[in-house]
């Protein structure tokens, strides 16, 4: 239902209704006021206590951020070193390979140079051995212009040639004892036998040169006597091989050696017994075969015999 126009509930009720309210007074617009200005601050006095209190905390942590730093930098430094031999390792190690191998033949060179150039390594001895027929004293004076060189500067050529005039020398070796010696070892030669030469009698070692020549006939060497004193002709090599295989002992016993052909080598014995070897072949089995032989013909008493040993493995007596 609608209400009427006009109706009020409350008048309706009886209830007075409130005062309706007055309208609000308008401000006046506000002018606004300048800024006061502020007075300055007094400075606030420290008081010296307080600041000696508060300096050393800046100054311990200053100093700790510095020792960090420069403990820092010092990592960094050692690290790169490292890197830096890392990466140069091989580098290195090449150059200090090099640099060895120059020192060493550095070296080398000076210890080459002392040795050819110092006068503390020159000749002032000269020593001789292995002689008996060969005059020592001759051959440290053949030798005697190599005194005062240098031991790697001496001519060995010139006692090649000096010790060449030497007969009985057969070799020799030469051996420098620093710091001023020289040792010549001699290995003589060795007569095997004795030729008639004229009047005088030559001694002849294997290779057929003449040693020495004597004026008489000298003892306990054989007389060799061939149809060639040409040492490369057959006979004469028979002979010295034959002369070379028997024993010292009978060696003694031999008073001479004849030979025209490399197969009819025959001896002769100081007892006046001979013997037929025939040729060089298997001289060392006839030697032991002719000293078995007459060892027994000895026991036997039955000394006025030859021997013919053309076959060592049936040597024969031969009844004179």
């Amino acid at each position: 239902m609608k209400r009427p126009e006009g109706f009020d509930p409350a008048n309706k009720r009886g209830a007075s209704s409130p005062p309706a309210r007055a309208p609000k007074a308008q401000k006046p617009p506000t002018v606004s006021k300048p800024p006061k200005l502020q007075k300055p601050k007094e400075p606030v006095a420290i008081h010296p206590t307080a600041s000696r209190e508060k300096k050393p905390r800046v100054i311990r942590a200053d100093r700790e951020a510095r020792m960090e730093l420069r403990r820092a930098a010092r990592e960094r430094r050692r690290y790169e070193r490292g890197e830096v031999r890392r990466f140069t390792r091989r580098s290195r190690n090449r150059r200090i390979g090099w640099l060895t191998g120059a020192g060493i033949v550095v070296l080398l060179a000076a210890m080459l140079l002392i040795a050819v150039y110092s006068p503390l390594l020159s000749l002032r001895t000269v020593t001789v051995e292995g002689t008996s027929r060969v005059d020592p004293t001759a051959v440290q004076e053949a030798v005697s212009d190599q005194i005062g060189k240098p031991l790697a500067l001496i001519d060995f050529d010139a006692i090649t040639r000096e010790l060449g005039e030497f007969p009985l020398i057969r070799s020799y070796v030469t051996e420098t004892v620093p710091p001023d010696g020289l040792v010549i070892r001699i290995d003589e030669r060795v007569p095997v036998a004795v030729r008639e030469s004229g009047s005088t009698w030559q001694l002849i070692d294997p290779a057929g040169v003449v040693i020495d020549t004597l004026d008489s006939l000298p003892d306990g060497i054989p007389i060799m006597k061939v149809s060639s004193r040409d040492p490369d002709s057959a006979a004469f090599k028979a002979v010295v091989a034959v002369l070379l295989a028997l024993s010292d002992k009978m060696l003694a016993k031999v008073h001479s050696i004849t030979a025209t052909t490399s197969d009819d080598v025959a001896l002769e014995l100081t007892s006046g017994q001979n013997v037929i070897w025939g040729n060089a072949e298997r001289s060392e089995l006839k030697t032991i075969a002719l000293t078995a032989i007459m060892k027994k013909q000895k026991q036997i008493k039955q000394t006025d015999v030859d021997y013919n040993l053309s076959s060592p493995t049936t040597p024969l007596v031969i009844e004179k």
